[in-house]
């Protein structure tokens, strides 16, 4: 008997679905031993993938082979132990597992009428990182990216208190959420950017000083952007202080934390977030430093029903979900009705290795950069220019006899050199408007010998070029 469209027999299934997990164990286990990636060839790139749109199938087998040899040949691997610029995506098996069974059993998860599990999950997912970040009430939900979090908790504020208010933020935000804010309404008249201090940190005196011109000139603030590891040298704002001013003020207090907030599970870094259990809303990303595959952030709020106030919605066709019996509608707290089940990843990894795991993984990160840092120190051919902060230092080449010009060229070439030696990624950043080479250490797999042979390299890459 012919089998339905779009349907497999229980023995291709499992077939393929061996062949794929097959795949992914040998992308794990091999993968120290290979190339991080290789800059993309647009030659190869237009030979592997056909544009035609294909009329009839092909045999699954085959097609799955062919898709993950030309995946495997044209991706960067963010997962690898050397790849360590921007902020690595470690992932981990298990939350791997949780994807595809979120996808396999096809769970919608934007109303507690048709996944009631799935919302308790969330739920009890989302308090999770409310502890780990001290809040002491609250709620928040689960979503694509840091970006989508920082926009939903932003919009969130705007709504409570009005259009038409400032926002303030320094010149080492997060580029995406000066996107977000355009794509808010915000337009740049309103947005003050505070100066930084020596430490790349909001300048609180510079804040006060502007909340209080602002106030003067009759203009009501909305919300500070505080930053909790930023992207270029891992810094955390003076959270505490930042508090403190807006607390003054009256207003709302955003911590960007889509990557340093993480840090909340070092004992020794904790201090560093005094003041996060603070703010009225904080931005997470699990796939960064909480070793998530993509997509999952998460947005926290102080005040579940501020998001309930700025993004609840009435259609005759959703009557049903607001019994007093149906768990909570996620819809109800973020943009997206159409929701995957996001939390499951995290839920399922944080129950099969326990949380001190993910403790140890963020301390190793943190302890990594320390080492480099130590390295570099010791290093003539180096120059350490910010200090390891949350698993992120910047450095550049120390050449006596070459220009300041002539050095940020050669650093932005000894960048772009270890992507075509695709034995390690390191990519640069700017301090100062001056390019420099940056590490970010957060993958529990990196190695003291990975961080000292990558070094090493760099080091012939500057005495060659």
């Amino acid at each position: 008997m012919d089998l339905p469209p779009l349907r497999l027999t229980s023995e291709e299934m499992r077939a393929l679905g061996y062949q794929a997990v097959d795949s992914v164990v040998e992308h794990l286990t091999t993968m120290p031993t290979r190339a991080v990636g290789r800059p993309p060839d647009p030659a190869e790139l237009a030979r592997r993938f056909d544009p035609a749109l294909p009329a009839g199938g092909s045999d699954p087998a085959e097609l799955l082979t062919r898709t993950i040899d030309d995946l495997m040949a044209t991706i960067v691997h963010t997962d690898h132990p050397r790849f360590l610029a921007y902020v690595p995506g470690p992932s981990n098996y298990i939350s791997a597992l949780a994807d595809f069974l979120a996808a396999g059993l096809n769970v919608f998860a934007g109303q507690g009428l048709v996944a009631a599990g799935p919302a308790v999950i969330e739920r009890i997912t989302v308090d999770w990182l409310r502890q780990l970040c001290g809040l002491p009430a609250g709620g928040g939900l689960f979503v694509s990216g840091g970006t989508m979090a920082n926009l939903v908790a932003l919009h969130a504020a705007r709504v409570e208190l009005g259009a038409d208010l400032a926002v303030y933020i320094t010149d080492h935000t997060h580029r995406s959420i000066r996107k977000g804010l355009r794509f808010l309404g915000i337009d740049d008249a309103r947005v003050r950017t505070i100066a930084l201090d020596t430490a790349f940190r909001m300048d609180v005196r510079e804040l006060d000083r502007t909340l209080a011109a602002d106030r003067r000139a009759g203009t009501r603030a909305q919300c500070v952007i505080a930053t909790a590891g930023t992207t270029g040298t891992g810094a955390v704002d003076p959270l505490n202080d930042i508090a403190d001013a807006c607390a003054a003020d009256a207003v709302w207090l955003h911590v960007d934390g889509a990557y340093g907030a993480a840090a909340v599970l070092s004992e020794r870094q904790h201090p560093l977030l005094a003041g996060l259990s603070r703010a009225d809303s904080i931005a997470l990303d699990p796939h960064k430093w909480w070793f998530q595959p993509y997509e999952i952030g998460c947005v926290l709020v102080r005040d579940p029903a501020l998001l309930t106030n700025a993004f609840s919605m009435e259609a005759e066709y959703l009557r049903e979900t607001r019994s007093e019996s149906v768990p909570l509608n996620f819809y109800d707290l973020g943009p997206q009705l159409t929701r995957s089940f996001r939390a499951l990843k995290l839920w399922m990894s944080v129950h099969a290795f326990g949380i001190d795991a993910f403790r140890q993984a963020v301390e190793h990160g943190i302890e990594l950069a320390e080492h480099a840092q130590r390295v570099i120190e010791a290093a003539p051919e180096w120059e350490l220019v910010t200090p390891a902060q949350l698993a992120v230092l910047t450095f550049r080449p120390r050449v006596p006899d070459r220009s300041s010009d002539e050095i940020a060229q050669l650093t932005r070439r000894v960048a772009a050199a270890t992507l075509q030696d695709g034995y390690a990624l390191v990519t640069t950043t700017e301090v100062d408007a001056e390019p420099v080479l940056r590490l970010c250490t957060t993958h529990p797999q990196t190695t003291v010998a990975d961080i000292e042979s990558t070094l090493q390299r760099l080091g012939r890459s500057v005495a060659n070029l």
